[in-house]
C-alpha cells in the first residue's frame, strides 16, 4: 500500500474543520482549533501536524479532497518520493 505524508500548516489553519468533516478518521481539531493528523483514527506517537499514512488509492483521493476543501490551503499532501500532490506547485 502506498504511503503519503500529510502536513497541516498550523499557522495557516483557521479551524474551519472542512477537512474534519470530509475525513474525520484523518483529521481532528485540537484545543487551539487547529487540525492535526490521525492515522486511520489513531494518534500513534501523540497529536501531530505531520504524519506518514498508508492509504489505498480511494483513501488518498478522499484525503486530497479534504485538503482541497480547506479555505486557507493549510493541508499539504506529499507522495513517497517527496513530490507535492497538493496544493499544486
Amino acid at each position: 500500500m502506498p504511503k503519503i505524508r500529510i502536513k497541516v500548516d498550523e499557522d495557516l489553519c483557521i479551524g474551519a474543520a472542512s477537512c474534519v468533516t470530509i475525513t474525520p478518521e484523518t483529521f481532528q481539531l485540537n484545543e487551539d482549533n487547529k487540525a492535526y493528523v490521525l492515522d486511520k483514527g489513531q494518534e500513534p506517537g501523540g497529536r501531530t501536524f505531520e504524519r506518514w499514512v498508508e492509504v489505498t488509492e480511494d483513501e488518498k483521493d478522499t484525503i486530497i479532497l479534504s485538503a482541497q476543501s480547506c479555505p486557507t490551503l493549510a493541508v499539504f499532501i506529499f507522495d513517497e518520493e517527496g513530490n507535492q500532490l497538493f496544493p499544486d506547485m
